[in-house]
C-alpha cells in the first residue's frame, strides 16, 4: 500500500476573496501596462515594431517554433521596457547620498533592454532574411493597391502614436 494519499477528485474552489484578490492582480498590471504606454515612448516603439513584424510575417511560411521565437522576443523586449520604466520611476529623484547608485540602477536596466533588443534583432535577421521573400513584398504590395494604401496610412499613425507627448494636468 502506497504512504501517500490521493488527493480529492474535485479540489475546493478558493473563497471568494481571495479570487477577487488574485483577479485584482491582473488589473494593477494591466493598470501598470496602459500608464506605461501612455508615458513611455521606448514601449510605444517596441509595440509598433511587434505589430509591423506580425503583419510582415504573414509573408514567410513560418511553422509554430518561428512564432514561438518571435512572441518570445517580442514579449521578453516589451517585459524588459515595461521593468525599465519600473527602475527609472523607482530611483527618480534619489537623494544626493543614492544620486549615483541611481543612475547607474537606470543605465543597468536600459543596458537590459539593449542587450535583449539586439539578441531579438538578431533573431528577427536569422528568420526574416530569405530574399526571394523580401524581394516578393514589393510586387505583392503593388498587386494589392488597398493593403500598400493601409501600410502607408498606418506609418504615419505610428510615428504620431510612438512620438506622442504625455499630456501634463
Amino acid at each position: 500500500m502506497s504512504s501517500w494519499a490521493c488527493p480529492a477528485p474535485f479540489p475546493t474552489l478558493p473563497m471568494k476573496s481571495e479570487l477577487r484578490r488574485f483577479l485584482r492582480g491582473f488589473h494593477y498590471a494591466a493598470s501598470g501596462i496602459w500608464a506605461a504606454l501612455r508615458a513611455e515612448r521606448n514601449l510605444r516603439f517596441h509595440l509598433c515594431a511587434a505589430v509591423y513584424v506580425l503583419l510582415f510575417s504573414r509573408f514567410y511560411s513560418f511553422g509554430r517554433l518561428e512564432y514561438a521565437l518571435l512572441f518570445l522576443c517580442i514579449g521578453g523586449v516589451m517585459s524588459l521596457e515595461l521593468a525599465n520604466s519600473a527602475v527609472e520611476r523607482a530611483v527618480d529623484r534619489p537623494d544626493a547620498e543614492h544620486w549615483a547608485a541611481a543612475g547607474l540602477a537606470k543605465d543597468m536596466a536600459a543596458g537590459a533592454v539593449l542587450v535583449f533588443s539586439i539578441a531579438a534583432a538578431a533573431v528577427g535577421i536569422a528568420l526574416f532574411w530569405q530574399p526571394a521573400v523580401l524581394a516578393g513584398i514589393p510586387c505583392w504590395l503593388a498587386g494589392h493597391p488597398l493593403a500598400l494604401a493601409l501600410l502607408a496610412a498606418s506609418l504615419p499613425c505610428a510615428v504620431c502614436f510612438v512620438l506622442q507627448q504625455k499630456k501634463k494636468g
